[in-house]
């Protein structure tokens, strides 16, 4: 008898250093239980210490295997990174608009940690208008948050982020320096949650994509939100505690299973 998972629809770029985009979501989902169905939205130049380029997909043929997808294949989440550019979104927008709401991490990736840029300002206008409506969760990063939301102020930004439509926004503390990585939740009903784990060393290249993969992993079991981002960041901690030195750059978190 064949075993079954629930499947993970991933959307993101290729990381040619294996620490981010869609080898850690890929890894990240498998370590946690489920299938991931990967499609490549942009190749990156790219190492453990920025990205000096990047081109994306022919946005048709992604619409075109989502399609075969959607017609084969059982979608119990879905999760985006890197998106190449605004004809991706397109492309993605109309398959989200054919069939009944999924489970959506959203994980709004505009530049590497080393200041390259992965998304210009037709691609950010277009994720806000056409795909936060439609995310369960975004997962923004200090310095995305600012510039997503116009203010340095996490709770101002947090709810502009909210006034696109998306149902969460969860802004992550991994970009910050204190003694705790704090990471607060603001939902669309007005709550708060805030979640504290003890910094390991400095920054960690693919955390914020292995966070987003493991809450859509979590969601995709069947977990409710809050459940969800506590798998996510648990798998991260661990992995982390665990993470490879691949490069010249930032470490890659370890995310070859399940450290639980």
């Amino acid at each position: 008898m064949l075993n079954e998972k629930p499947h993970v629809l991933v959307l993101s770029g290729l990381d040619p250093s294996g620490g981010a985009g869609i080898q850690a979501d890929i890894q990240a989902i498998t370590a946690l239980g489920c299938h991931p169905l990967p499609v490549l939205t942009c190749l990156t130049v790219q190492d453990t210490r920025n990205v000096y380029g990047a081109e994306p997909v022919d946005a048709d043929l992604i619409h075109r295997q989502l399609l075969h997808l959607e017609a084969d294949t059982p979608i119990h989440a879905i999760k985006t990174g890197a998106l190449g550019d605004e004809t991706v979104i397109q492309a993605l927008t109309e398959f989200l608009d054919n069939r009944e709401p999924i489970p959506y991490v959203l994980d709004p990736v505009i530049k590497a940690a080393g200041g390259g840029e992965l998304a210009d300002e037709k691609l950010i206008a277009a994720m806000l208008e056409q795909l936060f409506p439609r995310a369960s969760l975004v997962t923004p990063n200090g310095p995305e948050l600012t510039q997503l939301g116009g203010n340095p102020d996490e709770t101002t930004s947090a709810k502009t982020l909210l006034e696109y439509g998306c149902g969460a926004v969860l802004a992550t503390g991994g970009h910050g320096t204190g003694e705790f990585i704090e990471n607060r939740l603001f939902t669309s009903d007005g709550g708060d949650r805030t979640w504290q784990q003890p910094r390991i060393g400095g920054e960690y290249h693919g955390s914020g994509c292995t966070l987003a993969a493991g809450i859509s992993a979590g969601m995709a079991r069947g977990q409710a939100l809050e459940a969800a981002i506590e798998t996510g960041q648990e798998f991260v901690a661990a992995s982390i505690r665990s993470a490879l030195r691949v490069g010249h750059g930032q470490p890659v978190p370890d995310r070859s299973r399940d450290h639980g």
